[in-house]
């Protein structure tokens, strides 16, 4: 070989090694997401991982062919290596394998040392959850990088055999390629099912051979309301569908990322799309239209027609023959029964088969369990099961289901106690379609709702009031994304991520590893391997976290500071926005008047975090000490009783622990002012949100005393009941009275029953209220 020759293959080699001239190291990191079950660091010599690491797989395994081919791919993504993968066996090689030995199995080993890497899996599923952790230890800021790989052996397998996430494509569309990135994304957090909730009352969006005009008409409807059911609309026609060949190429993608679709067909509820394109199977005969706006329809499947449990059965019949899931998610929830009940086919269903309602439910509510335990059977025929929302429940439960339990745990528990295998997806810890932040206006529009990242990680899925026994029912845990207010499926991936690292470690880690101060960091490791994806996360947990606690003691309102990774932090109390030129935080802050308090972190390289606001009002209760007499319902307690007296009010947003919830209750204050003052007018604010059964207050009463214990009323008035007209939102009040001089004041405000132009009409209302203010 001549010299030429020689310099232009090595210069072949160089460029395809990255690594090649460029002597920067980089080490790689086992604190993952999500963090494996035992990682045990050795003292030996680290591996080097370089463009000429072999990786091997057995011969004659495809699915483990197909796993090299997956590291293969990871690695190039970080590094820009670009490794071989073969059947030979290879010194200092990345080596694949199958171990009998390893008992759980999606369990894996991992063993790092200066010879090679050995990844061992009971199934070659282990194997691509231990080539996931390889994956997420490489550093993903790599490339043109030198890969040193500590020495270590991590056994890890999962604590949940269920490890779900759900996407909604009825409200919003998104094609094959978008879910099958989704699908890319839950492969990444260690997540085995995907939960697919394709037909809605906005529309239907999969093809049914037998039913042509569930696409040609339920998948389109004629335009959108805007906001959240504004009465206003955007004329613009919207759908899309799936058909059976996609559907095929989507379940084949999952499939080799051992992940199992799980498709859901909502009903007897949810039906209306179907219901524009075959009217005859409504209890009115229509017509109908797909629905246009958000929430629950009337319009459901006539129960009392064959030819509407026909259909039922036909379109399952299909799904079945598509997924070759063990479960079919048929849905069950948010069935309005009020057709039914005016429905002459429906109530002769009901005589026919002897159904009669009782103190716990009514004849239609049983109605509902006939249709479900009907579809239960069938499905059962067919060799499968169902799982279906925890109002399956309702008028008892079909022999062989399963529950999702999302109102909530109380369902999952009822269903466990009833020896019924339950997948826990309460709405309170993982509805990923709830606001990450209180700072909702810089956030997409969302449902509502408040979900931080800190509030998903504190998620435990078996509840300690079951036995061991009925603890074994609890088959894993979902978060789940419903897309009223996700038009894109770049914000799909806002909304589940950082969330979803939070939810894998729920699923996966052994509860007594967890630790919220030692995730957020290896989450930030995460998000540099989003970055380099290019998958849009929210940055929240790179934001001033705040913590606000009033001392009563000392009359003042403490912020304490906190920030993740390096930055400092910067703070005004003027309202202005904070820069390097300001107050620099170095301790808690005491605030003892009022103030608009924004903060900011500015990193090293000069990015700064979005500014932290909030608006601290004084008045002769604030930072009073405060006892309440009832305590807040159970979900809306938050921080208790000084949350009323603590300068900050809330906005919109119920859930964000400004305000405190009461139902079937008043709120009964008592607030020690320290001394007597003189006082004649007290304030609050309610928060109405009628569809979620939050009212305004029905009234409120002022009593004043000097000893704390005898009491005596100055004002009272009723406040007048809302009207279906009325906005929700927040509604200031106050009563005002003569002069009187006083150290107690005792507030009590009155909750109401929902009123009768309400679909609740009847039952207690919540009363959320905030900030009790006293002049």
């Amino acid at each position: 070989m001549n010299k030429f020759s020689k310099y232009v293959l090595i210069l072949a080699s160089c460029a395809g090694m990255v690594a090649c001239s460029n002597n920067k190291t980089m080490k790689g990191n086992y604190g993952i997401v999500p963090l494996p079950q035992e990682v045990t660091i050795a003292d030996g010599t680290p591996f080097m991982l370089s463009p000429s690491t072999r990786i091997v797989y057995p011969e004659g395994n495809d699915n483990m062919a197909r796993n090299a081919k997956f590291l293969a791919a990871y690695i190039n993504e970080v590094t820009g290596y670009e490794l071989r993968t073969t059947t030979q066996a290879t010194s200092k090689g990345i080596n694949l394998s199958v171990d009998s030995n390893i008992q759980n199995l999606e369990g894996y080993k991992l063993v790092v040392s200066a010879d090679g890497i050995e990844i061992a899996g009971a199934t070659e599923a282990g194997v691509f959850y231990g080539i996931q952790s390889l994956r997420k230890s490489i550093p993903a800021t790599a490339k043109g990088a030198n890969i040193e790989l500590p020495a270590v052996t991590i056994n890890d397998y999962p604590r949940f055999k269920y490890r779900g996430m759900m996407l909604d494509i009825s409200r919003h569309f998104f094609p094959a390629d978008s879910v099958k990135k989704y699908l890319d994304i839950l492969a990444l957090h260690n997540i085995n099912t995907f939960h697919w909730h394709l037909t809605d009352d906005q529309g239907w969006r999969i093809e049914i051979k037998k039913y042509p005009k569930l696409t040609e008409i339920g998948s389109k409807r004629s335009e959108t309301v805007i906001g959240h059911n504004s009465g206003k609309y955007d004329g613009q026609e919207y759908g899309g569908f799936y058909t059976q060949d996609q559907i095929r190429d989507v379940i084949k993608y999952a499939q080799e990322r051992y992940i199992t679709i799980i498709p859901e067909i909502d009903m007897p509820g949810h039906q209306q799309a179907a219901l524009a394109s075959y009217p005859e199977l409504g209890c009115t005969g229509g017509p109908y239209e797909v629905w246009k706006q958000w929430g629950v329809s009337e319009d459901v499947i006539c129960a009392g027609n064959d030819q509407s449990m026909q259909f039922l059965e036909d379109v399952l019949a299909e799904i079945i023959d598509l997924f070759p899931s063990e479960y079919i998610h048929v849905g069950g929830d948010e069935c309005p029964k009020v057709r039914w009940e005016k429905c002459p086919k429906c109530q002769a269903r009901i005589k026919a088969e002897g159904i009669k309602g009782d103190k716990k439910h009514t004849a239609e509510e049983y109605l509902q369990s006939y249709v479900i335990s009907r579809m239960e059977k069938f499905v059962e025929s067919k060799g499968r099961h169902i799982i279906g929302w925890d109002e399956i429940l309702e008028g008892g439960l079909a022999p062989n289901a399963t529950v999702m339990s999302w109102r909530g745990m109380a369902g999952g528990v009822e269903a466990a106690k009833q020896k019924h295998n339950v997948v826990m997806a309460p709405n309170t810890f993982v509805y990923f379609d709830y606001y990450q932040s209180t700072d909702t206006e810089n956030d997409p529009e969302a449902i509502g709702g408040y979900l931080p990242l800190e509030k998903v990680y504190s998620f435990e899925p078996v509840p300690a009031e079951l036995t061991p026994d009925e603890q074994k029912y609890i088959i894993g845990a979902q978060a789940n994304l419903w897309t009223e207010y996700i038009p894109t499926f770049s914000q799909v991936e806002y909304m589940v991520l950082p969330r979803m690292d939070a939810l894998a470690e729920v699923q996966w880690t052994d509860p007594s590893k967890k630790d919220y101060q030692s995730f957020l960091p290896r989450v930030a490791r995460m998000t540099e391997l989003y970055d380099r994806l290019g998958y849009n996360y929210a940055k929240h947990i790179f934001d001033v976290n705040a913590v606000l606690t009033p001392n009563t003691e000392k009359g003042s309102l403490e912020i304490s500071l906190l920030k993740l990774g390096e930055g400092t932090i910067y703070y005004t109390l003027d309202g202005s926005t904070p820069t390097s030129s300001s107050m620099k935080y170095e301790a808690p802050i005491q605030i003892t008047k009022d103030a608009d308090f924004k903060a900011i972190v500015i990193r090293p390289n000069g990015t700064e975090s979005r500014i932290f606001n909030e608006q601290i009002h004084f008045n002769k209760a604030t930072m009073k000490p405060i006892t309440l007499k009832e305590e807040p319902s159970k979900g809306y307690s938050f921080n208790g009783a000084p949350a009323l007296a603590d300068g900050l009010t809330g906005n919109e947003n119920y859930k964000t622990g400004h305000w405190l919830g009461f139902q079937g209750k008043d709120v009964d204050a008592v607030i020690d002012l320290k001394e007597p003052a003189e006082i004649n007018k007290v304030t609050f604010n309610t928060n109405v949100v009628k569809g979620d059964w939050i009212m305004g207050a029905a009234g409120v009463t002022v009593k004043v005393s000097n000893d704390g214990t005898n009491f005596r009323e100055v004002a009272s008035k009723k406040i007048p009941e809302l009207t279906k007209e009325d906005k929700d939102g927040i509604y200031p009040q106050e009563i005002t009275f003569e002069p009187v001089t006083a150290r107690y004041v005792e507030v009590i405000i009155n909750s109401s029953k929902l009123p009768a132009w309400h679909g609740g009409a009847g039952s207690d209302a919540f009363l959320f209220v905030d900030e009790i203010g006293i002049d």
